[in-house]
């Protein structure tokens, strides 16, 4: 075991968004940065979310406002931070006169237009579903709807961004790294972090210790750190599932349910659409976590219930569930617990600190990382002032957010692509695109192509500069690539990415 004997500043534990997010902050106000995280960047929660970068109109009804209003800001921050993977959708929300009455639904979307200081997307607006094309899908008993402005978001990419740029800023990003223990020897942290590929462990020492872990939070305090915690995390399921899309256009669909529940029809991956989500007391082990059969017949009889188009688990092409970690308000109802976040800092005089997050949602990240760095700063007071705010993630710096024109400005810098492939690389890696490209001057020098819009150059790219690890890094995190691969093809590619041999 090898010991690290000047401490950095901050070791982070939590590769997910939370995590990432506070050591990019951190990191970028000059504090010597180690993340660790058990498995991949984003392989837990933060890669199982409905996608969405939005203030929450449904937590209207729980007078959320402060965390509605902190959101819809967010939603804003982000979308110029990150145009690439964070692009604007509009939401039509059919009305049904059985569930909430429409002057409700009408209040929550007014204050949702102006809770936020809307700048950058459109407004509400009331719809005749018999007139307009977005009401084409509809069952035409549903005679009215509204349409609202969200964001679209790449999750699992905003993730591996994130660490990207923390990296960059030189903090250390350890991936298949467990934190197993960790004590405090007077004014630091002395950590045991274990390597899960080949089991050797190394102790980090640390002035400050950040348990970002999501569902593991209390894991961490009690069985790494040996302590207690006041607070508790309540574990709560949702899944999604994939089918073929099934309407035309670029629309979303929100449709309620006659439990109250809200679930989301979006566009995914050019022909698919995703739909969720449950929410469902969970209290298995986080690793565990899988969709059911009464899930999927859950999402689909709320679908059929609003759409022409009728589906059936036979329709269901991918499925995924996720554990939301949320702070424990004694809700008695999983869809009213609460979507805020609280820090716990256990702090003795001359202890090293403890800083323990419970809660969050992806939307609220860059904030979450800031009011973080608030929390530390007496540990910290010569660190540097918050400047996320106005700062691009990695290939986000494109010129007024101006997404099309830089999509088009690809196209002509490199016209023996083709449109979709220009297209991915636009919004995966946006103006890193050039990075990935530099020195190709034809297909072939793409290498081996694997599949759909997909060769060997990406997947080298994501090995060498985003911790790809495994197939599955690539696949089914820093890529979407997995959905479009059959069977044979992501074996072959697997066997590639293990061993070097194509047999394809």
């Amino acid at each position: 075991m090898s010991t690290q004997s000047d401490p950095v500043d901050l070791l982070v534990v939590g590769g997910g968004i939370n995590g990432a997010g506070i050591a990019r902050d951190a990191a970028g106000r000059g504090l010597t940065v180690v993340l660790c995280e058990k498995d991949d960047l984003a392989q837990g929660t933060s890669s199982r979310s409905g996608k969405l970068v939005h203030g929450g109109l449904r937590y209207l009804e729980y007078y959320e406002f402060r965390l509605v209003r902190e959101a819809l800001i967010e939603r804003e921050v982000l979308l110029a931070s990150a145009p690439h993977i964070i692009w604007p959708m509009r939401f039509v929300l059919p009305h049904s006169p059985d569930d909430r009455p429409a002057w409700l639904v009408r209040l929550g979307l007014f204050l949702y237009d102006h809770l936020g200081g809307r700048k950058r997307l459109p407004g509400t607006r009331t719809l005749d579903l018999a007139k307009v094309p977005e009401g084409e899908p509809i069952d035409p008993r549903y005679r009215r709807a509204f349409e609202y402005s969200d964001c679209w978001v790449d999750d699992a990419r905003l993730v591996a961004l994130n660490a990207v740029d923390a990296g960059e800023r030189r903090a250390t990003i350890l991936t298949r790294t467990a934190c197993v223990a960790a004590r405090r020897e007077a004014d630091v942290w002395v950590a045991e972090l274990r390597d899960s590929r080949t089991g050797r462990s190394r102790n980090v020492r640390a002035r400050a210790l950040v348990n970002a872990a999501g569902p593991w939070v209390t894991n961490v305090i009690e069985d790494v750190a040996s302590l207690t915690s006041k607070r508790a995390v309540r574990l709560v399921k949702g899944s999604h599932i994939v089918v073929r899309k099934f309407w035309r256009g670029p629309q979303a669909y929100l449709i309620q349910n006659s439990d109250r529940r809200v679930i989301f029809v979006n566009p995914y991956e050019g022909g698919l659409a995703l739909i969720g989500t449950t929410d469902i007391p969970y209290d298995g082990r986080p690793e565990d976590v899988s969709v059911d059969s009464a899930e999927v017949d859950y999402l689909i009889k709320v679908v059929n219930r609003y759409f022409r188009t009728k589906l059936s688990a036979r329709d269901v092409v991918h499925s995924f569930s996720g554990v939301r970690p949320l702070y424990d308000d004694k809700a008695a109802n999983p869809s009213a617990v609460t979507r805020d976040y609280l820090f716990e800092l256990d702090a003795g005089r001359g202890q090293a600190p403890l800083l323990s997050v419970f809660g969050g949602k992806i939307t609220t990240f860059r904030k979450l990382a800031e009011h973080a760095m608030d929390r530390l700063k007496p540990f910290f007071p010569a660190m540097g002032e918050a400047w996320t705010a106005k700062a691009h993630l990695p290939g986000g710096d494109i010129a007024n957010a101006d997404f099309g024109a830089f999509e088009h400005g690809l196209e002509a810098d490199y016209p023996w692509l083709p449109k979709e492939l220009v297209a991915h690389y636009a919004r995966l890696y946006g103006t890193r695109a050039r990075l990935l490209l530099d020195g190709a001057d034809k297909i072939a020098d793409l290498g081996i192509a694997f599949g759909p819009n997909f060769y060997e150059r990406e997947a080298a790219y994501l090995r060498d500069h985003e911790w790809a690890m495994s197939a599955g890094d690539v696949l089914d995190r820093r890529t979407k690539h997995g959905l479009h691969l059959s069977a044979t093809e992501r074996a072959d590619f697997e066997r590639w990415f293990d061993t070097g041999q194509w047999a394809g």
